[in-house]
């Protein structure tokens, strides 16, 4: 009996394995079943919840891309009002500043004028001092020549004088003599 045991205890132990085993198989297959089911329905919302998401962050992006369109428009069009009363400021400065040039120009120029004809005016009445001192030096010299010329003719006549034998003392006369 021995020999048999070996048998009986496995092969009824296999038995009681396959009843349990496949009872479990029936309900693991129904539980596989649900938890597939399960998975299913979680991914298909898993789907629609994302595509549901991705619709509403399409949407407000787009909002979002408006929004920022409109708000560059409004800083561009402030931007452009700003540029364009700067340019404005600086066109009447520039004109204010040429039409004060152009005065100022008319003014330099009648200026000039002025200081051309001073000038002409101041060289005639240096040439004309010059010419004065000129002909006062002239005459001084005409009267120094004529000075010399009396002078020498002064002594010319004096020294003819000298020589002259009317100028000459007579011989003093003799000393009395004492008789």
């Amino acid at each position: 009996m021995k020999k048999w045991m070996y048998l009986i205890f496995p092969g009824a132990m296999l038995g009681l394995f396959l009843v349990f085993f496949l009872s479990h198989t029936k309900e693991a297959e129904a539980r596989e079943k649900t938890r597939q089911e399960v998975l299913a329905k979680k991914i298909a919302d898993d789907v629609a919840k994302k595509k549901e998401d991705e619709n509403r962050a399409r949407l407000d992006a787009e909002k979002r891309a408006a929004d920022r369109a409109a708000e560059d428009a409004k800083k561009e069009s402030e931007r452009i009002a700003k540029q364009a009363a700067i340019d404005r400021e600086i066109r009447e400065a520039t004109d204010k500043a040429i039409a004060d040039a152009a005065t100022s120009q008319k003014t330099i120029d009648n200026l000039e004028a002025e200081l051309d004809r001073l000038h002409k005016q101041k060289d005639q009445l240096s040439r004309d001092g010059f010419d004065i001192a000129k002909q006062v030096e002239l005459a001084k010299v005409a009267k120094r020549t004529a000075e010399i010329e009396i002078q020498r003719t002064v002594e010319l006549i004096a020294r003819k004088a000298q020589e002259s034998y009317l100028v000459r003392m007579p011989p003093p006369p003799p000393p009395p003599t004492k008789s």
